[in-house]
């Protein structure tokens, strides 16, 4: 099963006050985005795939990921097909914002992105799903 969606969005407060700016994940996503880590529900220890897509656009980060036969993974899309859990959030470290709370990030070292029952950003969002498409049937002469 793949998905997309966007794990963050620009300009727009979170649940806690954060607005995240244009260009914040830029640096990271130069040094391999592809690379980070696609997990469920935050935890380190639950893999649930990989991502095929990462980068920013007008929007915000989009993602489109692909979710792996690991138990983990199943569990994610049995969910994600039931339209159980459609958050998607992002682990990261923050290397350049101002004020206080609420803080304007911008500059972020991206650590993971999520598949989430809650996000931090009400419009950080699944917005695709692709179910795993049945081989062919074969008509069943040799």
């Amino acid at each position: 099963m793949r998905f997309a969606g966007y794990a963050a969005v620009f300009d727009r407060p979170d649940r806690g006050g954060d607005v995240v700016r244009a260009g914040a994940f830029a640096r990271a996503l130069k040094r391999g985005g592809k690379q980070v880590p696609l997990l469920w529900q935050h935890d380190p220890a639950r893999p649930i795939g990989r991502i095929e897509y990462l980068k920013e656009d007008r929007r915000g980060l989009r993602v489109i990921a692909r979710l792996s036969a690991s138990r983990a993974g199943r569990e994610a899309a049995a969910q994600l097909g039931e339209g159980n859990v459609r958050g998607l959030s992002f682990g990261y470290r923050i290397r350049a914002a101002s004020g206080e709370a609420p803080r304007e990030l911008t500059e972020l070292e991206l650590v993971e992105v999520s598949l989430v029952t809650l996000p931090m950003q009400p419009k950080a969002i699944v917005h695709a799903v692709e179910a795993a498409r049945a081989p062919p049937a074969g008509d069943g002469s040799r």
